[in-house]
Order: structure tokens, then sequence, then C-alpha cells
């Protein structure tokens, strides 16, 4: 069934209506909605994975995953809190494969994420911090991780993540607190740059 145009000056269709639509038949509407949030679903699974090939791999599998079971959306969070929870899922199921894997540093250019906010002025101690929490981060086991990438690095509050890594509010703060104190010995001998706040 093709994309019924909308005529002019019309909203734009809702997440949950594109995704009704895929699972009419609309050969388009899977894309509009994953081109409509791929840079977040993009940010979670760069962060969660440190390293833009296994993102990039997890991203492919979670797509395809909500792509064949979209049919099984069940409408009782937001659509983009479901494609969440599955690049998630994916990023988690490939850090579990991976496990023994060392870290890597993250790539070139991130610090200018908006995201991230700004963009620090020293390049060499940016690219130095970067590395440095890549590296912690690689310590921590993946539910760890998911949880402060989710929660700390990209905002979501402490039910909008349980509701994504499908666990209780209490194990994400759980999840977090353990990464944190995992994280704080780590980095503690990361000195803020002169005239900046620690």
């Amino acid at each position: 069934m093709p994309a019924t145009p909308l005529p002019a000056g019309d909203a734009p269709p809702s997440d949950a209506t594109l995704l009704q639509r895929h699972v009419a038949g609309d050969p388009d509407a899977f894309a509009v909605l994953v081109t409509r949030h791929q840079d977040r679903l993009w940010a979670v699974a760069l962060r969660t994975m440190r390293n833009p090939e296994d993102a990039a791999d997890a991203l492919q599998d979670a797509y395809l995953s909500a792509f064949r079971r979209a049919d099984s959306f069940r409408g009782e969070a937001a659509v983009t809190t479901w494609l969440h929870r599955v690049v998630v899922n994916a990023c988690l199921d490939r850090l579990r494969a991976q496990r023994s894997r060392s870290a890597e540093p993250l790539p070139e250019g991130l610090d200018r994420d908006p995201d991230l906010g700004v963009t620090p002025d020293d390049p060499v101690e940016t690219e130095e911090e970067r590395a440095d929490v890549a590296a912690a981060l690689g310590r921590l086991n993946p539910d760890q991780r998911a949880a402060l990438v989710l929660v700390d690095m990209q905002g979501y509050s402490v039910q909008e993540a349980a509701t994504i890594l499908g666990c209780a509010p209490g194990t994400v703060k759980s999840r977090c607190a353990r990464g944190r104190a995992r994280l704080a010995p780590l980095l503690a001998d990361r000195q803020p740059a002169p005239g900046r706040e620690p």
C-alpha cells in the first residue's frame, strides 16, 4: 500500500501512525520513522558500544529486529521508547558476546555532537578525556554501561531508562550507582583544565 501524501500544511504523521502504516504494508513508513530518530539512536548505540563499527552493526541488528517485529509493538510505551529499547538490547547482545574485548577510543569529532554540550577549548585534553572515559566505561559490565549511557549521557530519567532496558527503576538506580562507584576511582586522576570547573 503506497504512502498517502500529506497535503501542504498538514502536520507530519505521528510515530505510532508511521509504525501502523509499516505494519499495514506501507514501504516508506519505516524509513521515515527511523530517519526521524536516527541521530539519538546512533548516539545511544555509539556510547554503549564505544566503537563506530560495532555501533553500526548493533544499530543494523536493531533496525532489522524492529522492522520484522513491528507488529509486536503493543503501544504501552512511546514508539521512540520502544525503538531505544530495541537498540539497547541489540547493543547488549553484542557486548555480552564480546566481553573480552579491550576498550577502544571514541571516534573523532564526537565532542561536536550537540548532545554532548559545548566543545572544550583544548582539543588534546578533549581527546585524552574521551579516551579515559571510554576506557573506564569499557571496564563496566554491559548492563551498568547501558544504564549510565542512558541516564548520565543521554539524559533519560530513571523511569524512562527502566522502560527502555525492560527492568525496574530500582534496578536502573542500582546499576548506575554501581557503575559510578566503579568509574570514580578509574577517573579520579582526571584534573580539570585551568579555569574550568571540576
